[in-house]
């Protein structure tokens, strides 16, 4: 079960976020430099059943294991009781250099890998249940979206990681499937009308740049991707034939239909991390993650990681990216 993201932090051995041209792909573990590969928080049993204990954990690229000590673990309700069920979200960006979650005292947080922690307002979002917010950084962790639901969902904010400050808002019966792979971007999912789903793209500052109903061969195969162009959507068919689509937002196009050849596991989330490259996290057993990487121009799969989360995981937040 994963959470649409030990020893100390270790600031002493990790360094600042590099940054990411949208040109390129990725190389993890960065130039060198190491990365959150995910980030867990315990199972504890009980007679009640199985439920979150303790603090987050941070589990590096190179094996490293370090304890997120000023992370609320277990989700607290907007009284700032426990849920007790429930962990409190976090999220990991999908570079691997920056987290998201909340602090001890109720506020929200990103720290960077090597660098500080950004500690936001205490009114940057509404006095919510803890559990009832989903964080979500992009590629390169330089924002930070805070969806809202629960019975009383709210807007979507996004925020800023290096000052706190907020961007802009995007509307609540919007839900946010991921940021372009340059950040500047979210792509959203709206039910329309006749039971239709409908793409839409916001900019960071929250305005509504595109929206469309998709044809079929993406609208049922989430989740969908966007790339840095804010137009190219990327959807996977899993099955017997497995196939990479691209589709124009802007055109109403497929432009594109590979084969491609996957792992016998569930995508789990897809990525762009190139102009011409996504990424799929794939898990399988709830626990086995396997990483692979397709050129979209020739259809090649290459694997990228595979790793086990720890035995005692209730859930994780895998890097994404």
């Amino acid at each position: 079960m994963r959470v649409k993201i030990l020893t100390a932090l270790v600031a002493a051995a990790l360094t600042a976020v590099p940054g990411v041209a949208y040109a390129e792909p990725h190389a993890h573990a960065h130039q060198g430099h190491d990365s959150i590969r995910y980030a867990s928080i315990k199972k504890c049993t009980s007679k009640d059943g199985d439920r979150p204990c303790g603090d987050w954990r941070l589990v590096m690229h190179s094996g490293e294991k370090s304890v997120l000590h000023d992370a609320q673990g277990v989700a607290l309700d907007a009284k700032g009781k426990s849920v007790r069920y429930s962990p409190a979200p976090i999220a990991v960006s999908g570079n691997g250099r920056r987290i998201a979650y909340f602090t001890k005292t109720g506020r929200l947080a990103v720290r960077t890998l090597g660098g500080g922690v950004t500690v936001f307002a205490a009114n940057a979002l509404p006095r919510v249940a803890q559990n009832d917010v989903t964080l979500l950084l992009s590629d390169d962790g330089g924002r930070l979206a805070a969806m809202i639901g629960g019975d009383r969902p709210a807007s979507t904010r996004v925020f800023d990681t290096a000052t706190g400050a907020r961007l802009g808002t995007v509307p609540a019966d919007r839900s946010v499937l991921g940021f372009s792979f340059d950040g500047d971007e979210l792509l959203t999912s709206v039910d329309g009308d006749e039971s239709v789903t409908e793409l839409a793209v916001y900019s960071d500052a929250g305005e509504e740049a595109v929206r469309v109903a998709p044809p079929q061969v993406v609208a049922s195969n989430g989740p969908q991707a966007l790339s840095a162009d804010g137009r190219t959507v990327a959807s996977v068919v899993q099955g017997s034939k497995p196939q990479l689509v691209l589709y124009d937002l802007r055109t109403d196009r497929v432009t594109s239909r590979k084969k491609i050849k996957l792992p016998d596991a569930d995508v789990d989330m897809v990525d762009w991390t190139g102009d011409t490259q996504v990424t799929l996290h794939m898990l399988s057993g709830g626990d086995r993650m396997t990483i692979v990487q397709i050129d979209t121009e020739t259809g090649a799969v290459k694997v990228r990681d595979k790793y086990t989360t720890l035995k005692d995981t209730f859930v994780f937040a895998a890097c994404g990216g």
